[in-house]
């Protein structure tokens, strides 16, 4: 039997440098037999040449267009926004399950109209026990509590109100923390403390990543509310948030709960709440943060929030925060991810991919026919 042929395609997405795969989960894969496409990436954070080494194939830029059929095509996020209908298995983030995103069914159309198959990354979960087989959520909360923290800083030393400037990815933690806790050292000596932050959703992966942002950047334990299910469960909006100078969301929802914050709780009296860091980034789930309506990026970090009086606030909403981090990031996701990749060689009768391809199948059940044309 010929070997399973994987093609890591080069993402396309702006200030993506993350990666599925990375040389050491490459080689682990080639020991087991695959092969290896890998298509050369200016953008990837890692090298060409290490892919190389370990005995990967260098492919052109985004010539997975035109790999064999039976070729298994690997990202990150989303494919290029193009018309023509796909024909292979791709493994990735698609965004496109929750039937409410605009042109979700565009994207997701694509798929069946020539036998081609979306095994979303965000579904992979174990059928035991039902937690997701990889995610990239610590990194999120960590880089995102880290723009949180650099946001406020830059607010104490820039009062007159100018965003914060655009930001580029890091080589490892340890050159981020040495940048926050420069950053806070600067503001704090403007104003004369730390901030307070809060933190919903404090015990999931998210959560415990941002957490952990904070008391390495220098944020005494005591300045870090960490709330979770038990804390919300009465249901906001939450003065403790208008009482606090961040707020990081780290929850993730699919069902409807009462807002966290709005813009009539923010309007009260006496709001030090300054920096709003969603790490979701997702304003068309049911949203407890109807504050913002766009995401914001790496070279544009922070939206304000309009209709408020008293000190400026502003949201980031960046939707790729791991890639703050992303070899750091893509080992960490591409080492958990590992044990379902050495299945791809028979997926179909794997629980994992095979759980992913029947909500695959669901979903493309509720695409309008138009969809399908």
């Amino acid at each position: 039997m010929a070997p399973t042929v994987l093609h890591l395609r080069h993402e396309e997405k702006p200030l993506e440098h993350r990666s599925a795969l990375t040389p050491t989960t490459a080689k682990a894969l080639l020991d087991a037999g695959y092969t290896i496409n890998v298509e050369k990436s200016p953008a990837r954070i890692f090298d060409d040449e290490e892919f190389a080494s370990v005995g990967c194939s260098l492919v052109p830029t985004g010539s997975w267009r035109e790999a064999p059929a039976d070729h298994i095509i690997i990202g990150l996020k989303e494919l290029p926004e193009e018309e023509f209908p796909l024909k292979h298995v791709h493994v990735q983030f698609a965004h496109c399950y929750k039937g409410c995103q605009a042109g979700w069914d565009t994207v997701l159309g694509r798929f069946p109209r020539q036998g081609g198959i979306l095994l979303d990354l965000e579904f992979l979960q174990d059928p035991a026990t039902g937690r997701r087989i990889a995610a990239f959520g610590a990194a999120a909360g960590f880089s995102g509590s880290a723009l949180a923290l650099k946001n406020w800083a830059w607010q104490q030393t820039h009062p007159a109100g100018e965003p914060l400037p655009g930001v580029e990815r890091y080589p490892n933690e340890s050159a981020l923390i040495s940048d926050i806790k420069s950053d806070l050292e600067a503001a704090s000596a403007k104003a004369g403390r730390l901030p307070r932050v809060i933190i919903i959703g404090a015990l999931g992966r998210c959560g415990r990543g941002a957490v952990d942002m904070c008391l390495k950047a220098g944020i005494p334990d005591e300045q870090i509310l960490k709330w979770d299910l038990a804390e919300t469960s009465r249901g906001g909006p939450f003065k403790e948030i208008h009482e606090s100078d961040i707020f990081v969301n780290c929850i993730y929802l699919t069902s409807k709960i009462p807002h966290f914050v709005n813009l009539e709780s923010l309007k009260e009296p006496g709001r030090k709440l300054t920096v709003v860091c969603d790490v979701s980034a997702d304003t068309t789930n049911p949203n407890v943060l109807p504050i913002y309506t766009i995401a914001t990026t790496f070279k544009e970090p922070t939206v304000p929030v309009e209709g408020l009086e008293g000190a400026p606030l502003s949201v980031i909403s960046i939707d790729h925060l791991p890639s703050l981090l992303p070899r750091e990031s893509s080992e960490a996701f591409s080492h958990d991810l590992l044990p379902s990749l050495l299945k791809l060689n028979n997926w179909q009768n794997d629980p994992v991919w095979a759980g992913a391809k029947k909500l695959f199948d669901e979903k493309v059940a509720t695409l309008p026919k138009s969809a399908l044309a």
